[in-house]
């Protein structure tokens, strides 16, 4: 009997290792249903200004090999400072965010205004490899910086939505729109806390307010979106990449813009509504009752200079 002893022992050992390789791989599921492990998500978190907008759905997407927006990956909703956190698949590349619906304390008006409907706000990150991304942006400079990179040759690759980010960081004299927060203008005292870059940030979000209620826009997110579309051909002249030409790197055959908004009568985009425009609503809104920043014309003087004498050029 002795013999057949040993046997059993033998097999025992050669079993042991193959039960616990098989018990490991059946633990540690962040799902129950699809076997999914935890380590296969990932989390972006970040804010949403528009004013901070509450209550919005923001929605993360893959961008495919070509440059255009892939497919849905996340999605989360915005809380009553706009902060968002979303939960996503574990992926490596560039992801666009998109924010849609939603209401936000508008600047100009201090009222509280709901995101127009065909209105929304995007961003572009140049790139995710796994694990947790913190502090994203997503605004009315991140949505233009998106909407220049869509429209360069290539579409928006990790190599343009650099390029698109800076530059326009580079236009309202951001060091990184797509990181920094933007300073709240509408806050007693909030300039004692901001840096310079995120004060030009909030001052330049402000001024798009400013020159939405001097045209009498109902929605100033309406304003977001004409500047997303003057800037997509790279230069900000108030005319906007045809929308027949597909996405042809940044092609001039385009159409003035309408600045409805849902008006009863339409405006249409001057030249320089993105440059000496933005520099004359930013010093109103500097020197209105709104502005409770602490922030004087002097402040802010080199940006709206800056803003004033610039081409428009965004490449």
């Amino acid at each position: 009997m002795k013999p057949k002893i040993l046997i059993f022992r033998k097999s025992l050992w050669i079993l042991f290792p193959i039960l616990a390789l098989l018990a490991g791989c059946g633990g540690g599921s962040g799902d129950g249903n699809t076997g999914t492990n935890r380590s296969d998500t990932a989390v972006i978190s970040g804010t949403a200004t528009k004013g901070p907008v509450l209550g919005a759905t923001v929605t993360a997407f893959s961008i495919n090999p070509d440059g255009t927006k892939g497919g849905q990956i996340g999605s989360g909703q915005t809380d009553g400072q706009g902060s968002f956190s979303i939960t996503v698949e574990n992926h490596s590349g560039p992801v666009m965010l998109q924010m849609m619906g939603g209401s936000y304390m508008d600047e100009a008006t201090g009222s509280q205004m709901s995101m127009g409907s065909n209105d929304l706000m995007t961003c572009v990150m140049p790139s995710m490899s796994g694990g947790a991304v913190s502090g994203v942006q997503i605004t009315p400079l991140t949505s233009m910086a998106q909407s220049r990179a869509q429209y360069m040759s290539g579409g928006m690759t990790q190599t343009n939505i650099t390029r698109a980010n800076q530059a326009m960081g580079q236009h309202f004299a951001v060091s990184d729109i797509l990181m920094t927060r933007p300073m709240d203008p509408t806050i007693s005292g909030s300039m004692t806390a901001a840096t310079e870059h995120m004060r030009n940030y909030g001052m330049s979000i402000a001024a798009m307010s400013q020159y939405a209620k001097n045209i009498g826009m109902p929605n100033s997110s309406g304003m977001v979106t004409d500047m997303m579309n003057d800037v997509s051909d790279g230069n900000m002249d108030g005319v906007m990449v045809n929308a027949g030409s597909g996405m042809g790197g940044g092609m001039m055959d385009g159409q003035q813009i309408v600045m409805g908004g849902g008006m009863m009568a339409s405006t249409m985009m001057p030249a320089d509504a993105g440059t000496k425009g933005l520099a004359d609503a930013m010093a109103q809104f500097i020197n209105s009752p709104m502005n409770k920043s602490g922030l004087t014309m002097q402040d802010m003087q080199d940006l709206i200079n800056k803003l004033s004498t610039s081409n428009g050029q965004i490449q």
